[in-house]
């Protein structure tokens, strides 16, 4: 199955000159969907994670189910301020300003192996900053995982981990 098939290209979303690989049409598909969370688990299982990490909010809708696929438990890197109990931060800069997530400063223990999992790795800022909180934690991060990678962007380079994507665009 060529999951291509079921992501809806969008032009000039969320602004002009953008074009925005939506996968909510994969998503609604059950087979395309099936077939996709399995090629992902074979694909993050070799990193034999004790958690995926899911960055908010559409990297929620991979790593979650993921991790119950796995057998692995699941923590949610989230904006500011949308955590309950004491959290870790980081912020980092975007290509327009800064960011921040955060992490529960008890979700990590010392040691354990996360994979870090997003819908989407563009300019790998965002999947850069998770790797570092992780890290910042007390996580060993053994990869990055996204279902999609825009290639022309190199943000893998950033990443300085092992880096699996299902599907990737070339412009």
């Amino acid at each position: 199955m060529d999951l291509k098939d079921h992501i809806r290209g969008i032009p000039d979303f969320p602004k002009p000159g953008i074009f925005f690989y939506d996968i909510s049409t994969l998503l609604r598909h059950e087979d395309a969907w099936q077939v996709a969370m399995g090629r992902m688990a074979k694909m993050v299982r070799a990193y034999q994670p004790d958690l995926l990490a899911g960055v908010e909010s559409r990297g929620f809708l991979i790593a979650a189910p993921l991790a119950l696929k796995l057998g692995c438990g699941f923590v949610m890197l989230r904006k500011r301020g949308k955590l309950p109990g004491e959290t870790v931060g980081l912020d980092y800069q975007l290509e327009y300003g800064t960011d921040r997530i955060e992490i529960q400063a008890d979700a990590i223990r010392p040691g354990q192996r996360v994979v870090l999992v997003d819908d989407l790795l563009a300019t790998g800022g965002t999947m850069a900053a998770g790797i570092a909180l992780l890290t910042r934690v007390g996580a060993t991060v053994t990869a990055a995982a996204a279902l999609i990678e825009l290639t022309f962007l190199n943000g893998r380079q950033r990443l300085g981990v092992p880096v699996e994507t299902l599907i990737a665009y070339d412009s």
